[in-house]
């Protein structure tokens, strides 16, 4: 949630976080530069001009529906502009725009029917009567969108010098171990993703919460499968980098701290304390089930 804030607050603190974001892409960007500007800050630059543009429209019409739309049709348009500037020609290159294409295709379209289906995002129901937290929400939008793709563009854009062999620095291990985590994360988030789905149309479920399948090993079983896929994109990326691109790490780390510390699993566990908090079922599932990392072992049967 953001909180209550000034207009000049907001506006001071959207031009911080912008500004420590394109240093951020100043800082992990290639050698090449467009008319004498590093790519990778004109590429961020973008991915918040974009934003701000979805602002516009989402306050004119007073909705919050295309807001997760505009940030995964972003993250289309930005990963095909760097594999079309990088090397299109690299099978390395193009599984990665294909892992990122399928992961912003099909979570974009999730949120959005979601969104259309139930009526409203919750998240926004207080934010979109404020234009200066609106405006906040759709520049972290442009911060989330810019760092958890960063290791991926350090790995499409295109050096000052391609290599003499366009697979070389994809032909490794370390590749082939960061794109198989990156798809048992994208498989693992899916089935959740469905999983839960199906629970919630399930009018008998009405008005309870899920505790079976993937959701019976974890209780954000989604949320590990989108780290684990960003992980897994980042060791893929690795091989691509040199000096500071390494920091773009952050990638995955950012997305860890996103999910586990601000706005992904605390904002649930409030909704779940807040919905079940007197159930001694859910008291249970809580106590006995792992908060992310999913358990192997299977789940005692006397568990809710």
């Amino acid at each position: 949630m953001i909180p209550a804030v000034s207009f000049m607050t907001s506006m001071i603190l959207a031009c911080l976080v912008t500004g420590l974001t394109l240093a951020y892409g100043v800082l992990i960007s290639p050698p090449t530069a467009v008319l004498g500007l590093p790519l990778m800050a004109l590429f961020f630059s973008g991915i918040f001009l974009v934003q701000w543009l979805g602002f516009g429209v989402a306050w004119t019409l007073k909705t919050e529906r295309y807001y997760d739309l505009t940030g995964s049709l972003t993250y289309l348009v930005v990963v095909m502009l760097a594999w079309r500037l990088g090397q299109p020609t690299s099978w390395g290159a193009n599984l990665l725009l294909v892992a990122v294409v399928v992961w912003a295709t099909r979570l974009g379209s999730f949120l959005f029917l979601r969104v259309i289906e139930v009526g409203e995002d919750q998240r926004f129901r207080h934010i979109k009567e404020s234009a200066p937290r609106f405006l906040m929400a759709w520049t972290l939008q442009g911060t989330w969108v810019a760092i958890t793709v960063s290791a991926v563009l350090v790995a499409l854009l295109p050096a000052k010098s391609a290599p003499a062999e366009p697979h070389g620095v994809f032909a490794t291990s370390v590749f082939a171990l960061g794109f198989i985590l990156a798809i048992a994360g994208l498989s693992l988030e899916i089935a959740a993703d469905q999983q839960k789905a199906r629970f919630r149309k399930n009018p008998e479920n009405k008005g309870r919460f899920i505790h079976t399948g993937l959701w019976s090993r974890s209780r954000h079983p989604n949320y590990f499968g989108e780290i684990l896929f960003w992980l897994g994109l980042a060791v893929a990326s690795t091989p691509t980098m040199s000096g500071m691109q390494y920091a773009a790490w952050l990638s995955p780390l950012f997305v860890y701290f996103l999910l586990t510390r601000l706005s992904g699993i605390p904002t649930l566990a409030k909704r779940g304390q807040k919905l079940w908090g007197d159930d001694p079922a859910f008291q249970a599932y809580l106590a006995t089930t792992p908060r992310l990392l999913p358990r192997l072992t299977k789940p005692n049967s006397s568990n809710p």
